[in-house]
């Protein structure tokens, strides 16, 4: 099947942006940083909008209907200012002076091909426009966050005890890292007070502890352990807390915990470039098939030729593929699973579960359809965005383990240039020695 008929037929399965693997410790769904807005979001093309909370149907739309994938757009500050913005530049020029044009199916006939088209910050006038509205943004916060600051009319109890506090809300957080050691930091790095402090209230009555986030049976067996545990703080693994702190609305796409390295960074400028106390922190490839993680490429490719009897190492030698098609291959193949569909025959299936089953039973793991299916430009990006797997990728056969020679069997030679020889003996400094040595003699 041809790549634009695949596509055609996944469209109700298209993923708007790169899916991410479950980490070690997953953080509870969360806004981010997006400020709840009122203003609908307009299509780019046509009279299309939706309300803000449709965001997703959106992005589908302009993807299906029109071909455009909009990069990065969880680090747009304001959605709907950035449409209207570029809804307008559209109308006064072509889509393709702004955007970067990929062409699928770009081997096959021209009927068949087709143009996307991908609007990101490289363009010098989104980067300028993403920006400002996230310059616009943070001045918005740090409004709000004075008002809070001059706020007398704050009231509230504290989450620990039956003390209530009325007047500043520095009163109440001074008084819960004083008296209960929870900290949440200091009073003016903390922005939305009221609705950070609904948020931790509303896990304390779902019982669940702050920090770990396990659930427990009634308040007492939390209390004690969050006592014990020492757990009397939040997990700052939970992005949910990222829009309560300033530091977070600084840079672009940049969280609290960069821009503090990149400070941290800069006090030690001038120090002894010491790194013998630096520590790696191993990054886990999962397997294409199953949960499996490995943290070395020799165990990830293992496990997949033991278990599932998928040999990339020998794929990429009959096929003589290079790095970047080893790229797509794999993205090919995580995104035709995700969709629950076989990637040998493209059959659609029910559940994830459903189709390994399919590959497994029917002998498809090895079974490739036609390279002009996944050899496009659209693999070049990851399916899951943290797709460890990528990075082990070769592509030279000196990474195989003891360099096995006989792998150079395919490979062409090419002669070396023989038309100067003669002229090259004639003035080779060798030949002067040689020559030198023969007189001396």
């Amino acid at each position: 099947m041809a790549a634009s008929d695949r596509s055609q037929a996944g469209a109700g399965d298209s993923i708007l942006e790169p899916l991410c693997f479950p980490e070690q410790h997953e953080p509870s769904p969360c806004p981010g940083l997006d400020c709840p807005s009122s203003a609908p979001l307009a299509c780019l093309f046509c009279p299309e909008s939706v309300p803000s909370h449709q965001k997703d149907a959106l992005l589908k739309h302009l993807l299906l209907q029109h071909k455009l994938v909009i990069a990065d757009v969880k680090l747009i500050a304001d959605l709907s200012q950035y449409l209207l913005y570029w809804k307008g530049r559209f109308l006064e020029q072509p889509v393709e002076d702004f955007c970067s044009v990929m062409k699928t199916n770009s081997t096959g006939p021209v009927e068949k091909q087709e143009n996307y088209y991908l609007l990101c910050d490289v363009l010098p006038e989104d980067r300028v426009l993403r920006e400002n509205l996230q310059q616009k943004r943070l001045e918005e916060v740090l409004e709000q966050q004075q008002k809070e600051r001059e706020d007398t009319t704050f009231h509230r109890p504290c989450m620990f005890c039956n003390d209530e506090f009325t007047g500043n809300r520095s009163g109440l957080l001074n008084h819960m890292a004083r008296e209960h050691s929870f900290g949440i930091g200091l009073p003016d790095n903390i922005v939305y007070c009221n609705q950070f402090l609904d948020t931790l209230q509303n896990k304390l009555d779902s019982l669940q502890c702050l920090y770990c986030e396990k659930t427990f049976r009634d308040k007492i067996t939390l209390k004690d352990h969050m006592r014990k545990k020492s757990h009397r703080r939040i997990n700052s693994n939970n992005r949910v807390y990222d829009r309560f702190y300033v530091i977070n609305y600084l840079e672009l796409g940049k969280t609290w915990e960069e821009v503090q390295s990149e400070d941290d960074r800069e006090l030690v400028e001038d120090g002894d470039d010491d790194w013998s106390d630096w520590q790696a922190h191993p990054v886990s490839a999962v397997c294409l098939f199953c949960e499996h993680q490995s943290e070395t490429m020799d165990q990830i490719y293992t496990h997949m030729k033991d278990v599932h009897g998928f040999d990339l190492h020998k794929l990429r030698l009959e096929l003589n593929l290079h790095f970047y098609q080893q790229v797509k291959l794999v993205n090919f193949i995580r995104r035709q699973i995700h969709q629950s569909r076989c990637y040998g025959c493209d059959e659609k299936f029910e559940s994830r579960q459903d189709v390994l089953q399919h590959i497994g039973t029917a002998g498809h793991v090895m079974n490739l359809p036609d390279m002009s299916t996944w050899n496009q430009p659209q693999y070049y990006f990851p399916t899951y965005e943290n797709d460890a797997l990528l990075c082990t990728l070769s592509d030279s056969d000196e990474d195989e383990a003891g360099a096995d020679m006989s792998h150079s069997d395919g490979v062409p030679v090419i002669a070396e240039d023989l038309s100067n020889l003669r002229a090259i003996k004639q003035t080779s400094v060798l030949n002067q020695l040689l020559k030198h040595r023969g007189a001396c003699s």
